[in-house]
């Protein structure tokens, strides 16, 4: 079968054009580098020629093969040289006038069988296809950065875009050894369109100082995996970039959630735009760098109360949660009353804890003695009576809030003055828990994360009546039990949840919309973002009902109505289509 696109020019070499002209020249093609002016190729050409040296360094490519590769390009700062291309890709900066002025000059230059390809990110290739006059020629490729390693590419149609030029494009980037999704002509495409949201959300959590930056960036990278969190991908990506894309995505949806967050424009203003100017939400070692350097401490910062002593805990519940977190606490040497509604349930609790740890000695995590010691410090209990004497009470029972406040007051009644009661709530108003005690100021919210033995974060949620030495106590003691705590207020979703499920919400908005498909979105998400899943794959995972329920309760807290859950989401849950649990959800699971 002939390859697509034996000559591809390249207009506009920066980091990404010069990126795409290297993978095109791997896969054996010809491609003409077109820089605007002599200074900016040859510059381009010292761009080229650097970053393939150092792929020589990292073993990624031989001498001889740079040598090939090298002879394939040319490089200069003549439009016309695109002549002679059957593909010409653009990646020319995100202005609109510019982009169109380049496509009309192309449109006189390229014989009218050439591809046109606009490398935008978030701009309407409808609008700069119309400035040709063969608009059924051009569409959009959207390559990631950085292009040697990133294997996704979005093929961007237009409503007049031919079908064989999209096929003939998704070909072209299988054969440079990525994976085509297509997507339709709308701002931010497949994983822009849902990864902005999100990231506007994130900066619009942290102007608001419900978290700090790094609770926010550590929630997200430990709550759900993710390889960055969000604040620190702004700076990675440019905080002016990503005004423009959330601009853009918002002059088209008009959802308010795509508005760009105040701080967005205001970082911009001050030239804050992320690592390239050296400080956006973070400070770096210098402008281009990596390397988060530390700020003064303000000398207005609250220092912590003092906390309570925690010796022995109490866990109240019999499932999954509750014996996992009974396990990190046993292993971290604390005495663990491990109770539920009767002494057979308690007892099955522990066996389970103890296949738990008996795992962990089989993939050498743990030793046989430190089995047996966390196991010896573990007492099943049928009776809440017996945590009278505890330090802190966890409780993970049903996430009902008549169970839980029914659970609360008895705890009120039976637990020492001055224990500590947490509830492991993911979505309930702690302080609804709090308000069924004669002791508001004890209860806080600790929200670990499925399974607890293996996940590094907790959320710790202090009410407006919680007290200073509380919040102490827990965020000393999850570092004594190895966990990451991120500190927050008691609002819906807490950090994780309210930051996770809006891109899930938008995710299944973009199927029901007919716009991409399932197995699009979730390689779109996995290959353009990094995330260990797809939107599609965490619902089943998470289970439809769970999600719903969720969203339902931040579209009652915010009253935002792009919150509002997706009527698809909501049809799939009524007709028992919950996920894996199910066997059917978004994929049918029963038939894999």
């Amino acid at each position: 079968m002939k390859r697509p696109f034996p000559i591809v020019a390249v207009v506009g070499l920066g980091t990404m054009g010069a990126g795409i002209a290297v993978a095109v020249a791997r896969s054996g093609r010809r491609v003409i580098g077109i820089e605007a002016g002599p200074d900016a190729a040859a510059r381009a050409l010292t761009r080229i020629e650097e970053a393939t040296a150092h792929a020589v360094q990292r073993e990624r490519l031989t001498a001889e093969e740079r040598t090939a590769l090298l002879a394939l390009i040319s490089v200069g700062d003549q439009l016309d040289a695109a002549a002679t291309a059957d593909l010409v890709i653009e990646e020319v900066p995100e202005q609109l006038e510019l982009k169109r002025e380049i496509f009309a000059e192309l449109d006189r230059i390229c014989p009218p069988e050439t591809v046109l390809a606009t490398g935008t990110t978030a701009l309407s290739v409808t609008r700069i296809a119309a400035a040709t006059a063969r608009p059924e020629r051009v569409l959009g490729l959207h390559f990631f950065n950085p292009v040697h390693t990133m294997k996704l590419v979005e093929v961007v149609r237009t409503v007049l875009t031919s079908p064989q030029v999209a096929a003939e494009a998704a070909d072209f980037a299988r054969d440079l050894g990525k994976e085509p999704v297509a997507a339709g002509d709308r701002a931010g495409f497949v994983v822009n369109g849902l990864l902005f949201a999100y990231l506007n959300q994130a900066a619009a959590m942290y102007e608001s100082k419900y978290a700090t930056r790094e609770d926010i960036d550590a929630a997200m990278r430990l709550g759900c995996g993710l390889p960055m969190g969000p604040l620190a991908l702004l700076d990675l990506i440019g905080v002016d970039t990503a005004r423009t894309v959330l601009e853009a995505m918002y002059e088209q949806s008009r959802d308010r959630l795509h508005a760009p967050a105040p701080i967005l424009g205001q970082l911009v203003a001050a030239g804050l735009l992320g690592r390239k100017s050296g400080r956006g939400f973070y400070t770096y070692e210098a402008p281009g760098s990596s390397k988060v350097i530390a700020e003064p401490a303000t000398a207005t910062a609250t220092p912590r109360a003092a906390s309570r002593q925690v010796d022995s805990v109490g866990v109240c519940g019999s499932g999954t949660m509750a014996t996992g977190i009974a396990e990190v606490f046993a292993k971290a040497g604390h005495r663990v009353l491990l109770t539920a509604r009767s002494l057979d349930k308690a007892n099955r609790a522990k066996a389970q804890l103890a296949k738990s740890l008996e795992r962990s000695v089989a993939k050498g995590r743990l030793s046989g003695e430190q089995r047996e010691a966390a196991l010896a410090l573990v007492t099943p209990s049928g009776s809440y009576a017996e945590l009278a004497e505890v330090d802190l009470v966890v409780e993970a029972v049903a996430e009902d809030l008549a169970v839980k406040r029914e659970l609360f007051a008895t705890l009120d009644k039976i637990c020492k003055p001055g224990a500590v009661l947490a509830t492991t709530t993911s979505s309930l108003p702690v302080i609804s828990c709090a308000t069924a005690t004669s002791r508001p100021q004890d209860v806080i919210g600790m929200h670990f994360f499925n399974p607890a033995p293996a996940m590094k974060l907790v959320e710790v949620v202090s009410t407006v009546l919680t007290s200073a030495d509380v919040t102490s106590t827990v965020l000393e003691l999850c570092g004594r039990v190895r966990k990451h705590a991120v500190e927050c207020g008691d609002r819906a979703g807490f950090i994780v949840n309210a930051l996770l499920f809006p891109y899930l919400n938008d995710a299944v908005r973009m199927l029901q919309e007919h716009y991409a498909t399932v197995d699009d979105i979730d390689t779109a998400m996995k290959l353009g973002c990094g995330y260990p899943m797809g939107p599609f794959e965490l619902l089943d995972v998470v289970g439809l009902d769970v999600s719903l329920t969720i969203e339902q309760v931040l579209h009652q807290e915010f009253r935002e109505p792009g919150l509002a859950a997706a009527p698809l989401l909501e049809h799939l849950v009524a007709a028992g289509c919950l996920g894996r649990k199910t066997g059917r959800g978004f994929r049918d699971h029963a038939r894999r």
